[in-house]
């Protein structure tokens, strides 16, 4: 099936759900943030606006415990509290928030699947703390493991390419598929000497089977675009190589200069260039297929212009 050129993004109120209260750095006006300056820009009128959808919990089943779903279930209800240790703290709903963030990557590559679209981005998603059986770092669920495990299970995809360039390592990501070597994992981030959470060391490259289908790319604080392109080029060069049926991209944007709890300088301009060059590869080897998740961020005019600059090399390269 040859996928349509369009471009889709969600956005709208329930996706807007997922983000803490009180001064939280991940609130929920980044969501707002992103799509007013789409808006501004007639972003908005190039792409179609998509509405959120919620999974089920059969859905959250695919990658998470059953007590962990349950766990999640019961503080949402509860209404206070953490989900860890004093990263991310419980709010009333937070499980249904996060259904409506797996949901909209769930019904994501299911119109990608049928051919709809080729290219879709969500901007509050791409949530790569969040193990199997706890919450981290301001994740609450892992959409990205729900949504490799659907790919796999549903439509029979199996090589599958995710890409990160957040600033914080996805360890919740890489650590649940570090021994499966259909998922190839790129990570551009802040070294783990220097900042949350730690991980994602150079010679962490995959387990057993897996060996040498993950590569971390570790920066020092401070690293600038000409870091990014002398990483991404790396990058770049393993992904073409494992020719992947399906490309998850997870565009972060901590990883840009002036956020608040990160110490990269990379521009928004690396972020556009990044998704541009994947939806290349996606052309090649994928049937065009791409999703863009919004992943971290937390100075609200770098969370406009780095997911903006995603969202127009979407629109581009369709």
């Amino acid at each position: 099936m040859t996928n349509s050129n369009r471009t889709g993004v969600y956005v709208g109120e329930d996706l807007k759900r997922y983000g803490f209260p009180a001064g939280h750095p991940f609130g929920v006006d980044r969501h707002d943030a992103f799509w007013n300056e789409a808006v501004r820009i007639g972003l908005d009128k190039q792409v179609e606006v998509l509405t959120p959808v919620a999974c089920g919990e059969d859905d959250l089943l695919r990658f998470h415990d059953p007590g962990y779903v349950e766990f999640l279930k019961r503080k949402s209800n509860e209404g206070t509290g953490y989900l860890d240790g004093g990263d991310t703290p419980v709010f009333p709903g937070v499980f249904e928030a996060s259904s409506f963030v797996v949901g909209s990557d769930l019904d994501a590559i299911d119109r990608m699947m049928k051919g709809e679209f080729s290219r879709i981005f969500i901007p509050i998603a791409g949530l790569h703390h969040c193990g199997p059986s706890s919450a981290a770092g301001f994740c609450a669920i892992s959409d990205l493991g729900v949504l490799i495990q659907t790919l796999r299970e549903r439509y029979g995809i199996q090589r599958i390419a995710y890409v990160d360039i957040d600033a914080h390592h996805g360890d919740g990501v890489f650590y649940a598929f570090e021994s499966d070597p259909d998922v190839i994992i790129g990570d551009i981030h802040e070294d783990g000497r220097f900042l949350y959470p730690g991980t994602g060391f150079a010679y962490e490259t995959g387990k057993g089977d897996a060996a040498q289908t993950k590569l971390n790319i570790p920066v020092m604080p401070g690293s600038r675009n000409d870091v990014f392109f002398e990483s991404w080029g790396k990058i770049e060069e393993f992904v073409r190589a494992f020719k992947p049926e399906f490309v998850v991209l997870q565009a972060g944007a901590d990883s840009i200069a002036g956020d608040p709890i990160t110490h990269m300088e990379f521009t928004p301009e690396a972020h556009g260039y990044a998704c541009r060059r994947l939806c290349q590869i996606a052309d090649e080897f994928s049937n065009g297929r791409i999703i863009a998740t919004g992943g971290g961020g937390y100075n609200r005019r770098n969370i406009a212009l780095g997911w903006c600059e995603v969202l127009q090399a979407m629109v581009e390269s369709a």
